[in-house]
Formats: structure tokens, C-alpha cells, sequence
């Protein structure tokens, strides 16, 4: 079991099965969201459990998916397209070690100009 929260601890969650390995977006959305890129993991809806919900908000950022937050602290966590059973949790809300590698990056062509892609197997221009 891994788990993870926000920053001041108003949403907090458990994982109680594998992870998905880390793929890094840099579409326009998540470099809007986070700043820079967002670097995410994703696990079954079955293996994700909310522990602490008191600050989670959601925010439907496109058609298909939506995008949650910690509307207390403002800490990124999560994104879950429209009828998917596994939700992506971004990798940096995990306590510890994740155990999950780089896998590869994705909407590179949307990349800020401001830093290197880097690790990973593959680089697409788009998903």
C-alpha cells in the first residue's frame, strides 16, 4: 500500500494495488495547471481510496476529462478522463517511493522553452 495527500492535508488517499509507470505531459492544460509539466502515475479506481476529502475539488477541463485539486491548498493530484476506471495521480503527491519509473513523455510539441525533455523511452509530439 502507498499513500499520498496534498500539501496542508485536506485530501489524502491510499493505493492498494500496482501503478502505472510515470508518464510526463506537457500539453498546454497540464503546463497551465502546474507551471511546468505534469509528471503522473495512474492507479484502478478499485485501488484508490480517499482517506480525506474535505479539500477535494474537481475541475472539468475539457469535454472528457476533468482535473482534481486541493481547493485549501492548491496542490495538483489528479486526472480522470470520462468513463476510464483508473484515475492519474500526479507522482509527486505520493508519500515515499513510488516504485514507478519514467515511462516517456507526451504532447512534447507543446513543450515550454524554458527546459530540456529528459529520462523516459519515447518523446510524442501528441498522444
Amino acid at each position: 500500500m502507498k499513500t499520498g495527500s496534498c500539501l496542508c492535508g485536506a485530501v489524502k488517499f491510499e493505493i492498494h494495488g500496482a501503478l502505472r509507470p510515470v508518464i510526463a505531459c506537457h500539453c498546454i492544460q497540464c503546463r497551465k495547471q502546474t507551471g511546468t509539466y505534469m509528471s503522473a502515475t495512474a492507479a484502478s479506481d478499485a485501488d484508490l481510496i480517499f482517506t480525506e476529502v474535505r479539500g477535494l475539488k474537481w475541475y472539468r477541463s475539457s469535454p472528457e476529462a476533468q482535473r482534481g485539486f486541493c481547493g485549501e491548498c492548491g496542490s495538483v493530484l489528479l486526472w480522470k478522463r470520462d468513463g476510464s476506471s483508473h484515475t492519474s495521480i500526479t507522482a509527486g503527491s505520493i508519500d515515499g517511493p513510488t516504485g514507478a519509473s519514467l515511462e516517456g513523455h507526451i504532447f512534447c510539441e507543446s513543450a515550454g522553452d524554458y527546459y530540456e525533455i529528459a529520462g523516459g523511452a519515447y518523446r510524442l509530439d501528441r498522444w
